[in-house]
């Protein structure tokens, strides 16, 4: 059997199904990853060892006696802190939510139970999910694994994290204004927006009802097929949730992209754009171009309003959320989160309705300019390189300035309700990720993760693994 470390979620889950190696092999070793390396990075909320154990060995039980496999049978995850597991906790990275125990496990984690994955626990977060940083003032910060000094990107900072160490081989994030692909990007892992609504929120603690969308980090485009098509789809248990087809996403991959028309839209997204940055960009383009890919320039809609938007529908959902935690409990909030969360009690009601009235609008005019013909878009995941912690704390002013910048490519496409896949592209001088992302229509993520698959067979950023080592030695 190869190195484990050499796998991705869909080469374990053949292994395992083949017998190449067992489900219960593959727990211990995430276990022990999660220990020695998710433990100094600030990746680990919760470890459920004996239980992921039991269920590792029932797994090869099953498998020894010829029962039917799902498509993650065995496979080790373990998913941000803020689903819904009956009878255990889930804190959301927040002191508030301390004793929250759930009664019922949310329908994300059913589908992946019922597709045989095993669940080793729950992964570190940006408290109440609200910081693309990984800011947490009550557990600590996420570290980046390739230099503990920067960030590791949030709210999902412990997925990205664990993913990048090979300490899982997947987990669920939730992304509001770009907390999944935040961390994919600043991890150097692949990450999947799914269309607004394409996954159930059912058990899930909420932060922006019309932004929150749940979807997989892992290594690759195929991963997140494999985990997207299990997670996928409409739920009795959230009416919100989509009632549109689920496609098998995994067999659409077929390594060509032969065709396939790609807008770069020109103007807001290079405005502040780093030139190591643009240069991983470019290269990336370029390797499109080679698979028979036509890139094609376009124009961009008015970016700053669609901003504003998005900040007004954030800012007013997450306050009502959080509304009778503010009254309440306001010192149990950290001054950065409540400071933001108490901005969206300021905003008159008008406002809030326009911003959800003017939705339809934006995302036709943005699909018409910034997509144009063209069957995708190629855009910066993050304009700038990932920041050290110390530069995104600090004053008021330095966090806003810093927010602002790692937000700026990501949060309207959350506003815009469309799927957006990042993969990594490339290393900053200083020995950093650097991801793009790319941009679909609504539920069609099919193109995305067929492009970030071709790209992907021909490039090996997402198989580079920090020195996870070096780090726990330091």
């Amino acid at each position: 059997m190869s190195n484990l470390l050499e796998l991705d979620l869909v080469g374990l889950a053949d292994a395992i199904r083949d017998g190449d190696i067992s489900a219960e092999t593959v727990a211990e070793f995430c276990l022990d990853r999660l220990t020695r390396y998710g433990v100094a990075l600030n990746a680990v909320a919760r470890m459920d060892a004996d239980e992921a154990l039991h269920a590792a060995r029932a797994a090869d039980l099953a498998r020894a006696s010829g029962k039917k496999l799902g498509p993650l049978h065995g496979v080790a995850l373990a998913h941000k802190d803020l689903f819904d597991r009956a009878g255990r906790t889930s804190l959301g990275g927040s002191k508030i939510r301390a004793d929250h125990v759930a009664s019922e496990t949310a329908s994300v984690l059913q589908r992946l139970d019922l597709a045989g994955a095993i669940d080793l626990g729950t992964l570190q977060m940006a408290e109440m999910a609200l910081s693309p940083s990984g800011y947490n003032e009550h557990y600590g910060h996420g570290l980046n694994p390739w230099a503990p000094s920067h960030v590791s990107g949030g709210s999902s900072s412990g997925s990205g994290i664990a993913v990048a160490g090979r300490m899982v081989f997947g987990s669920l994030g939730t992304d509001t204004g770009g907390s999944i692909r935040q961390p994919a990007a600043m991890c150097g892992v692949t990450g999947l927006k799914p269309t607004l609504r394409r996954v159930s929120g059912a058990g899930v603690m909420p932060l922006s009802w019309s932004l929150d969308c749940v979807g997989p980090l892992a290594q690759s485009a195929r991963d997140c097929a494999r985990l997207l098509s299990v997670i996928a789809g409409s739920d009795p248990r959230d009416g919100s949730a989509a009632e549109v087809r689920v496609p098998d996403y995994e067999a659409a991959l077929n390594g060509s992209i032969r065709g396939l028309r790609i807008a770069v839209p020109r103007g807001y997204y290079d405005e502040t754009l780093e030139p190591q940055v643009a240069a991983a960009r470019n290269e990336s383009l370029q390797v499109l171009r080679d698979l028979g890919a036509h890139v094609v320039e376009t124009r961009l809609p008015d970016m700053d309003t669609i901003g504003a938007m998005m900040q007004v529908v954030m800012a007013c959902e997450s306050a009502t959320i959080h509304r009778r935690w503010l009254a309440e409990r306001p010192k149990d909030y950290s001054d950065q989160v409540r400071g933001r969360l108490e901005a969206g009690l300021y905003y008159p009601a008008t406002r809030y309705i326009e911003a959800l009235s003017l939705r339809a609008h934006f995302t036709e005019e943005y699909l018409r300019t910034a997509m144009g013909n063209c069957d995708l878009i190629h855009l910066p995941a993050i304009a700038v390189s990932v920041p050290t912690i110390t530069a995104t704390t600090g004053s008021e002013e330095q966090v806003t300035t810093a927010i602002r910048a790692l937000t700026r490519c990501m949060g309207a496409i959350n506003y815009l309700g469309l799927p957006s896949l990042c993969v990594p592209v490339g290393f900053s001088g200083d020995g950093l990720p650097i991801g793009v992302q790319l941009v679909g229509k609504p539920f069609d993520e099919s193109v995305l993760l067929r492009t970030g698959d071709a790209f992907q067979r021909v490039t090996d950023w997402h198989r580079r693994i920090p020195d996870c080592d070096r780090i726990a030695a330091a």
